[in-house]
């Protein structure tokens, strides 16, 4: 295992003061993938198809640049991943077992995150475009205005100079196609459409990657979303619907089931701001919140211990359900009356 500049000990972790700059962060990161030898990449625990699209992705970067990797996540990938190239790479685990030069996590705000154990043991190179990213790692770089992680791991290709090859476009094209719900949120941009070409034109089939990724669903799904439809609640520019555990059961569902449900909610004309609730087996709520783009609700999940983007978020809260809606509800009227407030009409 090759020791890396700068290698850090346990015991003595970068604080967020001595992190690299975001102007310098991954000229650093591509120091430590060039001089180590050998390498972890994980991504946050239920991954979706910005961590699974992302993770592949950096693993065909290292490959490329001749090192050993491995591919971890505490769960397995969303049967919507599991076309993508070389998917079965990725594997199961509870800890990481080998020697690394570095772990690399891909959109975490800590290695808690991960659910995996025993990533502290070593040099942690922390990749995240979350709002609410935090420099936890022995290198740290966080992009907000980055659409996908993805789109960071594409820049890091180019800055490594390996061949974008049509599987490594494909998986971040699907990291891209669904950080950004389809090209209908996120920091939607002029560079974000010619990102996609980029990827278009090494060999990624939009059509192909769309049809699997949002028109392979389960039947478990579709029950589900009906009981979800079935709680729908709308009041002026909020809307939302939810979940009961028994729910799940009825289903047969699993959480990837309930992706991209609260997105029904958010697409109420005249909606700004969306919650999808889903009661965990601990009887906690585990919450889902859109925004047409306008109310941050990043801001709103942060204040209740979770995080995201400013468009899409989530957080948990203590049940039972009245309880869970008389916390999110006022929060996010306010959030909503804040961003937005109502146009004052003169008097007739």
């Amino acid at each position: 295992m090759t020791t890396l500049p700068g290698k850090a000990r346990p015991e003595d972790k970068t604080t967020p003061e001595a992190t690299s700059s975001e102007s310098s962060a991954e000229d650093d990161i591509l120091q430590v993938l060039r001089s180590g030898e050998r390498f972890v990449v994980c991504s946050h625990a239920h991954p979706d198809g910005d961590a699974v699209g992302s993770m592949l992705a950096m693993s065909m970067i290292l490959e490329q640049m001749e090192k050993h990797v491995d591919v971890l996540s505490a769960d397995r990938i969303p049967e919507n991943c599991s076309f993508l190239p070389c998917s079965g790479r990725i594997r199961t685990a509870l800890r990481p077992s080998g020697q690394y030069d570095a772990a690399i996590l891909l959109e975490c705000d800590g290695t808690a995150r991960t659910r995996l154990s025993g990533l502290d043991d070593y040099f942690l190179i922390n990749i995240d475009h979350h709002l609410s990213g935090q420099p936890f790692g022995q290198l740290n770089w966080i992009d907000s205005k980055a659409v996908s992680v993805g789109e960071m791991v594409y820049r890091l290709a180019l800055a490594a100079g390996v061949t974008l090859t049509a599987d490594m476009a494909a998986c971040l094209y699907t990291s891209l196609l669904t950080d950004t719900g389809g090209f209908c949120y996120g920091h939607l941009q002029a560079s974000t459409f010619a990102f996609a070409q980029a990827l278009v034109l090494a060999g990624a089939n939009p059509t192909t990657i769309a049809h699997q990724v949002f028109f392979s669903v389960r039947t478990s799904r579709m029950l589900l979303l009906g009981a979800a439809l079935h709680n729908l609640r709308h009041d002026g520019r909020i809307a939302w619907l939810w979940i009961s555990y028994q729910d799940m059961l009825r289903s047969c569902a699993s959480e990837e089931d309930c992706g991209g449900v609260v997105n029904y909610a958010a697409g109420i004309a005249g909606v700004e701001a969306a919650v999808f609730l889903r009661e965990l087996p601990d009887h906690r709520y585990r919450l889902s919140l859109r925004s047409r783009g306008r109310v941050n609700v990043a801001t709103l999940a942060e204040s209740m211990g979770g995080g995201g983007h400013e468009a899409a978020a989530g957080c948990h809260l203590n049940g039972p359900l009245s309880a869970a809606l008389n916390c999110i509800l006022p929060a996010l009227r306010k959030a909503v009356a804040a961003s937005l407030p109502e146009p004052v009409h003169p008097p007739s």
